[in-house]
């Protein structure tokens, strides 16, 4: 029983945050030593690293301030969300997984998948996040140049919402690092491991990983080793 658990987790976490995981919810007490024996004994599929050629542009001209300056941990809900997109082949054709992130918990708020890359990818993503939390006030946005965040439809969205707009420095991904590494961890521990055949196969693949393990189980060192829910659920208890 022990080794499935290990097996489970290790597609999932590093040793340090197995013995958290494992202690936590299984009352299993094991040094990271020896959880990281038994992860080397374990065989996983190998990752795919094939991508597509063009992911799109980067707008040199304008107003593109970044506010953020990297203040990545916030104090309290909804007031800084970052966002951005990543790709995925399902059965031969590439589709793109845009996410919304609440900064204050790292919680994955919102996503989309489309079929293109465009604008409409990142204003749906927005809007779903937007209607979810109640409609926010006083919400700072945050994302690369990528023409869909530049998009004058998306710019004039955010401004008839009174969202603030801020943009990570050009060609800089760690401006929105919390984001590149939820879809490093989203791949490496998820969708490279596996091959998809059809587009609902990727949508439950997304949705179990966000919402029945990273929002819900996996601890985050940033969160004082919280999962998002828990680091919302004990704002609100406080508040």
């Amino acid at each position: 029983m022990i080794l499935q658990i290990y097996a489970y987790y290790n597609k999932r976490l590093g040793a340090y945050k197995i013995t958290y995981v494992l202690k936590r919810d299984y009352g299993i007490n094991i040094s990271v030593g020896r959880v990281y024996r038994l992860m080397k004994n374990l065989q996983l599929p190998r990752m795919s690293t094939d991508k597509p050629h063009h992911r799109g542009n980067h707008s040199d001209n304008g107003d593109y301030t970044n506010h953020l300056h990297q203040e990545f941990n916030q104090k309290a809900p909804n007031i800084v969300w970052t966002s951005d997109f990543t790709y995925i082949k399902v059965n031969g054709k590439w589709y793109y997984l845009c996410i919304v992130m609440d900064l204050f918990s790292r919680k994955v708020i919102s996503w989309h998948i489309s079929g293109k890359p465009d604008v409409d990818l990142v204003m749906t993503a927005f809007k779903k996040a937007y209607a979810k939390r109640n409609t926010p006030s006083g919400l700072m946005f945050h994302s690369d140049r990528g023409s869909q965040y530049t998009a004058f439809a998306f710019r004039q969205l955010l401004d008839s919402l009174n969202v603030v707009q801020s943009f990570s420095k050009k060609g800089y991904p760690f401006d929105n690092a919390c984001c590149e590494c939820f879809f490093k961890y989203l791949k490496k521990e998820e969708v490279n491991r596996r091959t998809y055949h059809t587009l609902q196969e990727l949508h439950l693949s997304v949705f179990e990983y966000i919402e029945g393990f990273y929002n819900s189980k996996r601890p985050h060192g940033s969160l004082a080793m919280m999962t998002p829910n828990e680091k919302e659920e004990l704002y609100w208890e406080q508040a």
